[in-house]
């Protein structure tokens, strides 16, 4: 494709995100776009709605229940599941919004400078207080704090022309060169100050209350207790969503192929073919295990009668 920046110079120097899409517009065969944005959607859904009900349920197991309403009802705690859900939904679309209006970054530095700045942070007290049990009960969220003000300062207010006056650099970098230096320089820096500080709080530690530190030895206990599920109402669980999902994917893998009768050339006929047929054969596989285990299921509970 020698006319690809061409093709997408109103994106300037961002007309590298659209390769993929180029790619598959130009070279796949017609009709595989919607396919491909229907794997896109699909897939940030996938992520999103997990992550979404992970959030919601942290906040309220772990903040709204304990602190806020002690004594609130199974009811009164799933409204507010509903409703922190969906104030993290708004606030996740004003982020991307945000990121959007980055025009000056690329998708790729997008994904960098997130990971680095807030991904990286948030992982350290996680994984060091996996590890390390001698610090007090405030030390993971304070780290927190520290580790959103070592972003600010690296990621954000520190500009290239003050980094080379610190070093006294003749030459300025490059606006590529700075933004690969500032993510390694974020990411050392949350290693020397926001590790650094996790462990500094060792030193006030002075001891749980014995509640507290059977609240602690339960959480490693936890950690540490691999989860097997052997019960007869899970295994009909299982078995309920094993059918779910593999009605879903049959009737997907009927939708591809479906799609071989679009006119395209021999070989663009051949991929829906072959795409439908992976699609479909995951789906039927998984309504017959469904089926299997259902029959086990029954099995099972004649026998315990």
């Amino acid at each position: 494709m020698p006319e690809f920046a061409l093709q997408y110079a109103s994106m300037g120097d961002k007309a590298g995100d659209a390769a993929y899409l180029a790619f598959v517009q130009e070279v796949m065969p017609a009709g595989m776009v919607g396919l491909l944005m229907s794997a896109m959607f699909a897939a940030t859904m996938s992520s999103m709605d997990s992550g979404l009900n992970r959030n919601a349920g942290i906040f309220v197991c772990n903040f709204y229940s304990p602190i806020l309403r002690e004594h609130a009802s199974q009811k009164e705690l799933v409204t507010v599941s509903k409703i922190t859900t969906v104030i993290m939904g708004v606030i996740m679309i004003l982020i991307g919004l945000f990121i959007n209006s980055l025009s000056h970054l690329s998708l790729f530095d997008i994904v960098l400078n997130v990971g680095a700045l807030i991904g990286f942070p948030m992982l350290i007290p996680v994984l060091l207080g996996m590890w390390i049990r001698n610090t007090p009960d405030w030390s993971g969220w304070t780290t927190l704090i520290v580790g959103g003000f070592v972003s600010y300062v690296f990621g954000i207010a520190l500009t290239a022309g003050q980094f080379e006056a610190i070093l006294g650099l003749e030459t300025p970098l490059t606006d590529r060169e700075w933004s690969d230096l500032k993510i390694g320089l974020s990411l050392a820096a949350h290693v020397i100050f926001t590790g650094g500080f996790f462990f500094t709080t060792m030193l006030f530690y002075k001891g749980l209350t014995p509640e507290r530190e059977k609240e602690v030895d339960q959480l490693f206990i936890n950690w540490n207790t691999p989860v097997i599920a052997d019960s007869e109402d899970q295994q009909t669980l299982d078995t309920k969503q094993r059918s779910m999902l593999g009605n879903l994917i049959t009737v997907a893998g009927f939708g591809v192929l479906i799609m071989a009768l679009i006119p395209n050339e021999p070989t663009g006929r051949l991929m829906f073919l072959l795409c439908g047929s992976i699609v479909l054969i995951v789906g039927v596989l998984l309504v017959y295990a469904a089926r299997s285990g259902n029959g086990s299921v029954k099995k099972s509970v004649v026998q315990n009668a």
